[in-house]
């Protein structure tokens, strides 16, 4: 741990990028919820309960997180911001950049939404399976079986990086 923390530290950044980033990191600890995408108690929608919805406590699934830090809550210097995102899914959101638009390792930035997928940056959107935001120089934050953690991008996460997309510039 000790050798991850000398490793960590966050790039020049713009207000934008700061603004998005810090309501990103605030979430981490955040436990992980199945289909979740807020911190409060929320109603999910189920196939098996009676009525159809099932209440559940706060808590994010990857695309959930995404979700709640770019949609959920206007940024009052960028307020179409909210209306990049289109999608709520993982399978969705990845698909809505057009293979000539999807930044690769060596050019994501701070703010980046990150797509990993069973193939690396080879895979389709069918494929892309997690998604989290690149915190910079190394690090990104997601939300995944242990909750919303900043994570350094290696190991898993960097041999199934299959693209990133730029919603501070879309």
């Amino acid at each position: 741990i000790q050798d991850l923390v000398t490793r960590f530290s966050v790039p020049t950044l713009t207000e934008l990028q700061r603004d998005v980033l810090a309501r990103a990191l605030r979430f981490v600890g955040s436990p992980y919820v199945f289909a979740g995408m807020s911190e409060q108690t929320q109603k999910l929608w189920s196939a098996t309960a009676p009525g159809n919805t099932i209440t559940v406590p706060g808590g994010f699934d990857c695309s959930g997180f995404v979700w709640r830090v770019y949609k959920l809550e206007p940024y009052p210097d960028a307020p179409a911001l909210a209306a990049v995102l289109r999608g709520r899914t993982t399978y969705a959101m990845s698909g809505e950049v057009p293979k000539a638009e999807r930044i690769d390792r060596a050019s994501i930035e701070p703010g980046d939404v990150l797509f990993f997928g069973s193939r690396g940056p080879s895979s389709k959107p069918s494929e892309i399976g997690h998604m989290g935001i690149y915190v910079g120089n190394g690090w990104f934050v997601h939300s995944s079986s242990g909750g919303v953690t900043l994570q350094p991008l290696e190991g898993w996460y960097a041999t199934t990086l299959a693209w990133a997309r730029r919603p501070l510039a879309e």
